[in-house]
């Protein structure tokens, strides 16, 4: 019976430690968004955010962005309904938006 030799096993040992980080970074988040759909989700709540920070009609507002796999929830609170269709229509505006969902509401005054 012929066995392994010892530097045999310590190099695979070494090679599987090696490897094994590389192989995690592969693997799904969470969510079961690829680090690509994650980095593009970032890009385009980044993208939105700018652009309503800099429409005078609605960049006083803290309106919250959440985007995943291209689908995007707006939140937060505004004067009108012309600021919630405002905040809509620059979202849509982005490259890789699919969707946009407002859960924007109007503060009662």
């Amino acid at each position: 019976m012929h066995l392994p030799s010892r530097t045999s096993i310590v190099f695979i040992a070494v090679l599987t430690t090696a490897v094994f980080p590389l192989l995690q970074a592969c693997a799904p988040t969470a969510t079961r968004e690829s680090t690509g759909e994650y980095l593009d989700d970032t890009a385009v709540t980044a993208k939105i955010k700018a652009k309503l920070l800099g429409d005078p009609t609605i960049s006083g507002f803290a309106i919250s962005v959440e985007t995943f796999r291209g689908r995007v929830i707006l939140a937060g609170f505004v004067n009108s309904q012309a600021q919630v269709d405002r905040a809509i229509a620059l979202s849509r505006e982005v490259s890789g938006v699919r969707e946009v969902q407002s859960a924007l509401v109007i503060k009662s005054r």
